[in-house]
């Protein structure tokens, strides 16, 4: 199994998942054209692609969703909750779940939803095994629940938002209302939740750690780094920072 970030941040957020010859596309929220530019960066054809997968209905993670799916007939999941946003238009085929759905299989990926906490109809996160090997994914999510605990125990790797330095949002260009917004239960994680995260799951076993949707104007990814690797200095051989205006490598996850 492989994967990598298309680009992350508040303009935009995509993941690509590989395993075998199955092509996971998690979110969209790049204009058809960029998202099928950005995956060229990475060898990889939108007509290869297997299906589509939407963690909620925010702009930065659904804009190009409708148009990616129509345009290369691709099946589109989502949660009842993200689809009742009618944010994506009619779809060629589109497959509903529950957040709190028992695993289902796309292709060659088992992948398991959670809920999450974020000011969305039915916002979830995901973790995607393949080749015993498990890959979790925590972005937009104002808290840590013990569920969230629970279902990012055993991971191998871990794309994990590190959204914002409370000290850089309350002293920053947004305004108080937004600034509750992101820094609420809600909201964001900051660098220390994420921190705290790691804390709490197992995080010696991971092979990638990939800190992602880092603010432009509330982090840097020297702040972001020093949280993370304040839980374990081990930490910085796996960690890659993603980027708003890129897309990272190739990170490769192998059982032998």
């Amino acid at each position: 199994m492989r994967f990598a970030s298309l680009g992350s941040g508040s303009r935009g957020n995509a993941t690509l998942i590989e395993a075998g010859d199955t092509r996971l596309l998690v979110d969209c929220g790049f204009s058809a054209r960029e998202t099928e530019q950005r995956l060229a960066q990475l060898g990889v054809a939108a007509d290869t692609l297997t299906a589509l997968l939407v963690t909620h209905e925010h702009g930065d993670h659904i804009r190009g969703v409708g148009a990616m799916a129509r345009r290369h007939q691709l099946p589109v999941w989502m949660s009842a909750g993200t689809r009742r946003s009618q944010r994506c238009g009619d779809l060629p085929q589109l497959n509903n779940f529950s957040s709190y759905q028992a695993p289902f299989r796309i292709g060659e990926i088992q992948i398991t939803p959670f809920p999450v906490p974020h000011d969305a109809r039915e916002a979830v996160q995901f973790t995607f095994s393949a080749n015993r090997l498990k890959l979790g994914m925590l972005t937009d999510s104002g808290a840590i629940t013990p569920h969230i605990v629970e279902r990012l125990q055993g991971c191998d790797a871990l794309m994990l938002e590190c959204n914002h330095d409370t000290g850089m949002l309350a002293n920053g260009p947004y305004p108080p209302r937004l600034q509750a917004r992101v820094g609420g239960s809600l909201g964001h994680l900051s660098n220390r939740q994420a921190a705290d995260l790691l804390c709490r799951i197992d995080h010696g076993r991971l092979h990638h750690l990939m800190a992602v949707h880092l603010s432009e104007k509330n982090n840097t990814p020297q702040l972001a780094k020093k949280a993370l690797l304040g839980v374990s200095q081990r930490l910085e051989a796996c960690l890659t920072l993603s980027e708003q205006d890129s897309a990272t490598e190739w990170l490769e996850l192998s059982s032998c």
